[in-house]
């Protein structure tokens, strides 16, 4: 009994599956039937009508084939259907695809086979085996006579492709790809026509033949192809970058948008393209906006125009600038206690409340230098330059440079009025006075040229004559003036010091550095071969001098950006035993690739820091090198800067201590006046580090980070590190110049190398940034030895960071502008907006890193391409109309 009741719930079960299977079987049966009866009479109409077609080619009756092929064609062509299904006649001639291809064979050549081909060349497209490409079989089979994009984007979109794969088969098997150039000239229209830019410059791209693109381009699709041909070069390899970029520019020169075309032969750094764009321009109003663009990258033409070669030589950026302090209120000079705000400082500062020393004197010259930079005025040095209780004797010996030469940075590119302040500090009796004098003249003349050229002149004179201090500042001096200029006087001049192995090695590095500087990216043939024989002559005991660094950056600058016109350079220094030959090495490499985000670069970097190398045997300095290398390669690329600062918190967990202690520098490098949360937060965890190298590094790096944005937040920590290192003289040094570099011109510039939309590097200003960060790998030395002036060197890549509109006559024109943060909108379909979360502004307005500007109404044109910097505006002939 108990078995039998056991059993029987098994019982029901099993019938109850039962049940359930006959159910489903009947489900399938009536599901196959509603799915034939589903089909609407319509649909079936068409099915038959199809398959009916279908017999009829395969009649023997030639006369039924032609109306029969085109009636296919018609209802193939004519069949709409929703984006995500497959068009009925194609779903419907599914089964008939195989018998269609061998009845396709069997016939002979003629007008109607062709056209058969062409069908087919459709149908293949949904049932062709993979990687057959057999849509492009048909097509060049079929008849040519037919518009491609009659068979619908789909198919078009399709047949790209299958020419891609098939360009890439027939060139590995060395074939002819005439055939294959000649379809794609044909497609590349149709691309254009209906908005997919982006497919037809893939499509060129693969097939190697970009520079066919720009006779398909007309006014209504040029702006949106070189969009994404621009967008596009940063992830090429080269050579296709640049064969990019001559093609955009070509587009721009066809377009007459001559100031686009501009800016890409600036980033391609082709003088004569350079040259060529300058002189198309003939509206003179565009000629002098050109201009604005030549002078912001410090590239000079030659030109009779008087008021042409006022742009070109930014006579005018000091007048500008005051205008933008005017505007936005800021003119009042500045003390460094104002900076500092130490009544803030949470410690008790009874005992070192007014301690006048030297050191904290010469801080409070750097930060009031910083801060009040190009606003010709300040509390501390200017106005009481006559008095005997001049602010400069407050600082002792080498101190006394630094504090003199701040004055250059305060009247910065104010010539007329900051020769007559510095020359009274020429005719001091101390050399110190003396040499910050000539370097203040230097920094006074960064970014600026005048015709007379007051800084060659004196400067030269005191590198022929004068104490090794005064030399070197006048060598250094020069190296600042001059940036960027590649003027043969200035090689003639420094040469002989760099290859005089009798001098001592600060002047050969100084000269060295200070010809890097000028010939910056020119891969000067004379100035490498003085530079790497100097290296090979010199005796190991001078090339182990700290100095030699600087021999080794100057070399490099000559190639920045240069990519791969460095090789035999590189070459040649392997061949150099010492360990400054490594260093030299990796640091050419490393400013070759400079904001090419070239990944195999990187990862020859990281390789160089994966060696673990015994300090006592051999030297690890060029491991501190390929770290910086890391952020300068990586730079100026969003993807690529994201990556790497994950790169750096590994190598900060598991690097040697001299890659520890140059992260730091890297971030700051890669982050030059854009504070980053993320970035602020690790570099003030760095800047508590047990090691005091790495703290010392962090803190230079935070004012690198914040320089010029008055970013509230690291105001807040580096108040908290000054009262946390408040004992620690030379630490507490180093939060002051980084409150100094945070608030520099008060906010209104800043250090980022890369400007007109981050899309140009400024090599100036990367060789001004990379002098500081080397300077400070060896910070003892350098900093807080007797060469602090070094810090200067950031003059070049300071900019004002200001949007400021002028008229037809170069007078101040405020309108009304969107400021927001930039979205890249590259390949984007309709009209994307440009900028999120604006604010509306009355011109001058400040932009920071990641912002762009846009007008607001369409009263006035803009004759650059990107508004940041000097632009000029011409009144809109359209919008007076409408008004």
């Amino acid at each position: 009994m108990v078995n039998e009741q056991k059993n029987s719930p098994s019982q029901k079960e099993l019938e109850a599956k039962k049940d359930a299977q006959q159910k489903k079987t009947d489900d399938k049966v009536k599901d196959k039937k509603e799915q034939e009866e589903e089909l609407s009479e319509e649909d079936q109409q068409l099915k038959s009508e199809l398959e009916m077609l279908v017999e009829r080619l395969q009649e023997n009756d030639r006369q039924l084939h032609r109306p029969a092929l085109e009636q296919l064609r018609t209802l193939i062509r004519t069949s709409t259907s929703s984006m995500t299904s497959v068009p009925k006649p194609l779903k419907f001639l599914s089964p008939h695809y195989a018998t269609l291809k061998e009845l396709h064979a069997s016939w002979p050549e003629s007008a109607d086979k062709k056209l058969f081909a062409d069908i087919l060349s459709v149908l293949s497209m949904t049932y062709a085996e993979e990687g057959q490409r057999e849509s492009l079989r048909y097509r060049f089979i079929g008849s040519t006579e037919e518009d491609i994009g009659s068979w619908g984007h789909e198919f078009v979109r399709h047949l790209s492709g299958e020419i891609m794969q098939e360009y890439e088969a027939r060139v590995e098997a060395e074939e002819s790809v005439e055939d294959l150039l000649k379809l794609a000239l044909e497609v590349v229209p149709f691309l254009l026509k209906h908005n997919a830019e982006a497919d037809a410059v893939d499509l060129l791209l693969e097939l190697e033949s970009i520079e066919d693109l720009p006779q398909f381009v007309d006014k209504d699709t040029y702006e949106r192809v070189c969009l994404y041909m621009v967008g596009c070069v940063n992830l090429l390899v080269p050579p296709d970058d640049i064969r990019f970029m001559k093609t955009a520019r070509a587009i721009y020169q066809q377009q007459e948008k001559y100031a686009q075309a501009l800016n890409l032969s600036i980033r391609m750094r082709d003088m004569d393209l350079i040259r060529e764009d300058f002189e198309s321009a003939n509206d003179p109003l565009l000629k002098k906006q050109m201009a604005f663009l030549l002078a912001r990258q410090q590239i000079q033409l030659e030109t009779e125009d008087s008021e042409l070669i006022d742009c070109l030589n930014n006579m005018n950026l000091s007048k500008y600038f005051i205008a933008l302090a005017t505007e936005l209120d800021v003119l009042e000079p500045k003390t460094p206690e104002d900076i500092y705000k130490t009544h803030l400082e949470n410690h008790r500062m009874t005992f070192s409340a007014n301690v006048d020393s030297a050191r904290n004197n010469l801080s409070a010259s750097f930060v009031n230098g910083f801060v009040n930079a190009g606003f010709g005025k300040d509390k501390l040095v200017v106005p009481d330059a006559e008095s005997a209780n001049n602010w400069i004797y407050k600082t002792k010996d080498s101190g006394m440079i630094s504090a003199t030469a701040s004055i250059g940075l305060i009247l910065l590119w104010n010539l007329e009025q900051g020769l007559t302040v510095i020359d009274k500090y020429m005719y001091s009796n101390d050399d110190n006075i003396k040499a910050g004098a000539l370097l203040a003249f230097g920094i006074l003349n960064s970014g600026v040229r005048e015709e007379t050229d007051p800084a060659m002149a004196l400067l030269t004179e005191s590198i022929e004559s004068g104490s090794v201090t005064i030399k070197q500042a006048a060598i250094f001096g020069l190296g600042l003036a001059y940036a960027g200029s590649a003027r043969e006087e200035i090689s003639e001049l420094l040469l002989p010091i760099v290859s005089d192995t009798a001098l001592s090695m600060e002047l050969s590095s100084l000269a060295a550095l200070a010809l890097g500087m000028v010939f910056v990216g020119t891969c000067d043939g004379d100035i490498t071969s003085t530079i790497l024989q100097t290296m090979m002559e010199r005796e190991d005991s001078y090339l182990k001098d700290t100095w030699s660094r600087f021999m080794a950056l100057g070399l490099g600058l000559l190639y920045l950006g240069r990519q791969d016109l460095s090789d035999a350079t590189i070459e040649t220094l392997k061949a150099i035993e010492h360990p400054l030959g490594k260093q030299a090495e990796v640091l050419v490499e490393v400013l070759s690739y400079a904001g090419t985000g070239n990944v195999l670069k990187v990862q020859k970097m990281l390789h160089i820091c994966n060696d673990h190398i015994d300090k006592e045997k051999d030297d690890d300095q060029h491991q501190a090198f390929a770290t910086i290398g890391i952020a300068l390669i990586a730079m100026g690329e969003d993807i690529g800067s994201e990556m790497s600062l994950r790169t750096f918190n590994h190598l900060m967990h598991y690097g040697e201590p001299v890659i520890r202690k140059t992260v730091p520098l890297a971030l700051g490098l890669l982050c030059a006046s854009n504070p980053l949360v993320n970035v602020l937060d690790t570099l003030s965890k760095y800047s508590h580090d047990n090691d005091n190298d790495v703290a010392v590094s962090a803190i230079f790096a935070m004012g690198l980070v914040g320089a010029g944005t008055n970013n509230a937040r690291l105001a807040q920590m580096l108040r908290q590190l000054a009262s946390f290192y408040h004992k620690d003289a030379s630490s507490l040094f180093m939060v002051r110049i980084a409150q100094g570099l945070l608030h520099m011109a008060k906010g209104t510039m800043a250090l980022n190398p890369f400007h007109t939309d981050r899309q140009i590097m400024s090599p100036v200003a990367v060789a001004g940034l990379m002098c500081s960060i080397i300077t400070m790998t060896d910070y003892k030395s350098f900093i807080f030895g007797r060469f602090h002036y070094l810090l200067y060197s950031l003059v070049t890549a300071m900019y004002p960071r200001f949007l400021i509109t002028f008229d037809e006559n170069l007078e101040s024109l405020p309108v009304t502008v969107r400021v927001g943060q930039a979205v890249d909108v590259v390949g984007q379909a309709g009209r994307p907006k440009t900028i999120t979360g604006f604010q509306t502004h009355s011109t001058p307005v400040l932009l920071a890193h990641s912002e762009r500007a846009e007008l607001a109404t369409e009263e006035y044109i803009s004759l650059a391409p990107v508004l940041e910097g000097i632009v000029l505006l011409r009144k809109n002939p359209t919008a007076m109309m409408e008004e």
